[in-house]
């Protein structure tokens, strides 16, 4: 399976830099709306046989271009969406929310406060990933959010590094490329523009 993983397009929220996570969270504002369209054009010409969106409201007005373009029904699935905030919901202060995500490197039981666990985050993007397996689509889009798409691809992707992530940024409507093997791992073909 070919997976096209996607950030969601701009929002008041990224550009306030708000944790915004919870449902129905912040629509696309009109930067947002023309990055959606922008996305459908450059990949008109891949073979997306499924678009699937989170729960979340700018996901799926990201998806909605793409679909349409590829004569699909856009799949709507909570578990891609973004890593829940808890406590922190809607504060611009990320440094708990950082740390705890960080934290999960060491420990994936740790939870968010007032949030969900690591563990509890890569298995219900997993899930959705699985259920697309076993239909047995080829290449797929994932609209997802920032911190989810970085949290899973840095835990399922065997070929990335930590120098990579680091110095790596996910712009909205970034596309990442990845290949699933039989054995169920993950690896990156390329971040946007750029490979590991």
């Amino acid at each position: 399976m070919r997976l096209l993983l996607i950030r969601h397009g701009q929002t008041a929220s990224n550009v306030t830099r708000l944790l915004d996570t919870a449902a129905p969270g912040a629509p696309l504002d009109e930067v947002g709306l023309e990055q959606a369209r922008a996305l459908a054009e450059a990949l008109a010409d891949e073979p997306i046989e499924a678009v699937y969106a989170s729960d979340l409201t700018r996901s799926q007005q990201t998806a909605a271009p793409l679909a349409a373009r590829h004569g699909v029904e856009v799949v709507v699935r909570g578990g891609i969406r973004e890593i829940q905030a808890g406590e922190d919901e809607m504060s611009a202060d990320w440094v708990r929310y950082l740390t705890t995500i960080m934290s999960w490197n060491a420990d994936l039981d740790a939870r968010m406060p007032g949030g969900e666990s690591g563990r509890e985050v890569l298995e219900r993007f997993d899930a959705v990933l699985d259920e697309a397996h076993a239909a047995g689509q080829g290449t797929i889009a994932v609209i997802s959010h920032g911190a989810m798409i970085r949290t899973w691809a840095a835990a399922r992707a065997t070929n990335l590094t930590v120098d990579f992530l680091r110095t790596t940024g996910l712009d909205n409507t970034i596309v990442l490329e990845l290949t699933r093997t039989p054995q169920r791992s993950w690896t990156l073909v390329r971040w946007g523009d750029k490979t590991p």
